[in-house]
């Protein structure tokens, strides 16, 4: 992936991960916001999975499929209750959720994922990309090691399994051949974001935000860019337009530094 060194990534900062307190303020900014966020484009009804970070389940995506919906889509929770990671059924799980609301859509459906739930959605459009209009991520660690995290522990704890997993995560890597977006922040305190930063191509972008790995499903600036990713006609995706709101909100995700 595209990482701006080749040195190990080390996880975030204690301060970060302390401040991730600030999940609390983000939410209540983004409730505050509702009505000026009723402002953006409209979807057109096609659907959209929303997959939830680990150890979350569907009530920790409330806000943001409620935005969504109230965007014009048909937004749906995975139904898998907590995410425990890849545990026997949930792969399939997925996979029938997706087929099953193209099938009775016959359109193709957007996949949302936030952290973990991001890397299955990278997952299930690199194996099915007939079915997937676009994935979009939120703080995802799709690139470095699993161990760039504050989380692996929790990951290998509730799992069963190790952080590492090379059989997965070699389509996890690979931007999936659908137009991919990576929301991500560099202050993000569970997920160090060098490994949230997509390869830019023809059909991939990064969109940096300034916000908390926990506020991330509630972030005004995350719920804009989503409707504005979404909104986008199936065949012709544009890169996002970030100067519409300034580098206060949205910082260029290219530059040097932290």
């Amino acid at each position: 992936m595209n990482t701006a060194t080749h040195e190990p990534i080390a996880p975030p900062s204690r301060l970060l991960l302390l401040a991730e307190a600030r999940a609390l303020w983000e939410t209540g900014a983004g409730i505050a916001m509702w009505p000026l966020l009723q402002l953006t484009p409209r979807g057109d009804g096609h659907p959209v999975i929303v997959l939830p970070g680990l150890v979350a389940s569907d009530t920790s995506t409330g806000i943001l499929r409620r935005y969504l919906k109230s965007r014009g889509y048909d937004a749906h929770g995975w139904g898998l209750g907590r995410n425990l990671g890849p545990r026997e059924g949930v792969e399939d799980g997925m996979y029938a959720l997706l087929r099953k609301l193209h099938d009775e859509r016959g359109q193709k459906v957007s996949l949302v994922g936030w952290s973990l739930g991001g890397v299955y959605a990278r997952l299930l459009a690199s194996a099915h990309p007939e079915m997937v209009r676009n994935v979009i991520t939120l703080g995802s660690p799709f690139a470095g090691s699993a161990r760039a995290t504050n989380a692996w522990r929790v990951y290998e704890g509730v799992s069963g399994q190790s952080a590492e997993d090379p059989a997965r995560m070699k389509y996890v890597h690979p931007t999936p051949p659908v137009p991919t977006t990576s929301i991500f922040s560099r202050t993000d305190g569970v997920v160090a974001w060098q490994c949230s930063v997509e390869k830019d191509g023809p059909q991939a972008e990064n969109i940096e935000v300034i916000a908390s790995h926990i506020g991330l499903g509630a972030h005004p600036a995350v719920l804009y860019a989503l409707a504005d990713r979404l909104a986008q006609p199936e065949d012709d995706w544009k890169p996002f337009n970030r100067t519409l709101l300034g580098p206060f909100v949205y910082p260029d995700p290219a530059r040097k530094g932290r």
